[in-house]
């Protein structure tokens, strides 16, 4: 609420930009999550979705012992006495919790259910630009933006470290947040944690350039830059 409602921030400032494109800094400390959370309540936990690929082990039944299963398009999977179960949408607890509830409405007695991540298909960030593997990367708790580079091969020898931009959708605005990856390394403000659908460019980028009149004001030393992106 605090970093979506720009024209309470102080030095908010407007640029003309690519493609029309204009953004608008944000006096924060720090890129919200989607919905908005900041400080300690950013956290995420991983959430079943369609196609996600899954270990479901109950205990002393042999026909669900260590059972490999996919997820459908609505992230259900089906089972043997449990039936069709929809996972979709549930951390790892709840849907030991749920498949758990229909084994006993199956006339299993006390089921031990240990339902395991095996690959995530449905929850990713997308990594780009100066990094050796762009692409998608699977997303779990507590992946951070050093941890998704690293998971991209770390940066090239060429990539301006300085030149971070995350891209976030929170609360229906689009946001975007220049790092400056050294500066993390050094311990100087806090490595970020990453959410499904983030886009993270590392090095020159259109949206970098749109910040460029920002950063003598605000440098990255201590803190990222963080703006409303506005591509009307």
């Amino acid at each position: 609420m605090l970093l979506l409602t720009t024209t309470a921030c102080t030095k908010s400032m407007t640029s003309g930009g690519l493609g029309g494109s204009t953004v608008t800094r944000v006096d924060a400390s720090e890129l919200p999550g989607p919905e908005g959370q900041v400080g300690d309540a950013q956290h995420y936990s991983y959430r079943i979705g369609p196609y996600d690929k899954l270990i479901v082990d109950v205990l002393n039944i042999e026909q669900l012992s260590d059972r490999r299963v996919t997820a459908d398009g609505d992230g259900a999977i089906s089972l043997p006495v449990a039936g069709v179960v929809n996972l979709n949408n549930l951390s790892i607890a709840e849907a030991n919790a749920r498949l758990a509830q229909q084994l006993r409405a199956g006339h299993m007695r006390n089921p031990r259910v240990a339902v395991n991540l095996e690959e995530s298909v449905s929850r990713f960030v997308t990594i780009d630009g100066e990094v050796e593997q762009p692409g998608n990367y699977p997303i779990v708790g507590g992946m951070t933006l050093m941890r998704g580079v690293a998971a991209a091969k770390g940066a090239t020898d060429f990539a301006k470290l300085r030149e971070v931009v995350i891209h976030r959708n929170v609360k229906g605005s689009q946001m975007i947040a220049l790092y400056d990856l050294a500066a993390i390394r050094r311990g100087a403000y806090t490595d970020p944690i990453l959410y499904p659908n983030d886009i993270i460019v590392v090095g020159d980028s259109p949206s970098r350039r749109l910040l460029q009149q920002f950063v003598s004001i605000a440098p990255l030393f201590v803190s990222p830059l963080i703006a409303v992106l506005d591509n009307r």
